[in-house]
């Protein structure tokens, strides 16, 4: 079977917390990295951000949308938590919002895409 079915994911914690940093940044990439693998998607480019994340995924067409971002953010959610316990003194206890941002992407702006993702990481990472 062929496929080209490219998501742009971005979601935040809960009050749009900036608590994605240092060793949860890095934990809560490897944790997507490994719900990617485990969902057969592969992964275009991927930030997170302190207070949000960026996914891009190119992922099989039997997964809808929403069951991706429900599934990243949930599964992801309880992982990062069990870590880091004390992050739900932030969030109200739960680490995501209930909302996400997603769009369609296809082959033509895939590099644009992931262009954006890089450039909002160095436009965000010189406001400090």
């Amino acid at each position: 079977m062929k496929y080209l079915c490219n998501y742009h994911f971005v979601w935040v914690p809960k009050y749009r917390r900036g608590i994605l940093i240092d060793e949860v940044a890095e934990y809560t990439k490897e944790v997507l990295k490994s719900i990617a693998e485990e969902l057969g998607c592969e992964i275009m480019a991927l930030e997170v951000m302190p207070d949000h994340v960026h996914l891009f995924v190119k992922c099989p067409p039997r997964y809808s949308p929403s069951y991706l971002a429900n599934y990243f953010k949930g599964k992801s959610a309880r992982l990062v938590l069990k870590k880091f316990p004390d992050l739900r003194k932030y969030t109200g206890g739960k680490l995501w919002t209930r909302s996400y941002f997603v769009s369609t992407a296809g082959n033509v702006s895939s590099e644009t895409i992931r262009k954006y993702i890089e450039e909002r990481w160095v436009k965000e990472g010189e406001e400090d």
